[in-house]
């Protein structure tokens, strides 16, 4: 049980400060960003509005009563990450290596593992 909980407070750390780390890109408007969000026709509102819901989901994703909401919103946006990766600007962003994808994979991955944690655990006080 305790390794469960270590793995759930894992995976929301770790989704949080990926979205947190990439803020800066987004709201400094550096040039990965800008690329990045031109290349699917939302520069600038889609970046900032993207930085937004980020730092929303990842401050929802810590709280322990908002985790279910903040992965749900993490889940969606990364979603869209990784359709826009694959079918417009491609894995690897301006040599990044495909760094900001497997970013994207991660905190989908890990989004995905809190929702179902989360319901399991919904299922279980219903019944």
């Amino acid at each position: 049980m305790k390794s469960k909980n270590l793995l759930l407070w894992a995976c929301r750390i770790i989704a949080a400060l990926i979205m947190l780390q990439t803020l800066y890109f987004k709201f400094t408007a550096a040039p990965e960003s800008v690329y990045i969000f031109s290349q699917v026709g939302m520069e600038p509102e889609g970046r900032i509005a993207t930085a937004i819901a980020e730092l929303l989901a990842s401050v929802l994703i810590l709280i322990p009563r908002t985790s279910l909401i903040g992965a749900s919103l993490a889940l969606f946006i990364m979603i869209g990450a990784i359709a826009t990766h694959v079918a417009i600007i491609g894995i690897e962003v301006m040599n990044d290596g495909g760094q900001l994808f497997i970013y994207a994979l991660i905190v989908a991955l890990a989004s995905f593992y809190i929702i179902l944690k989360y319901t399991k655990r919904r299922k279980k006080v219903k019944a």
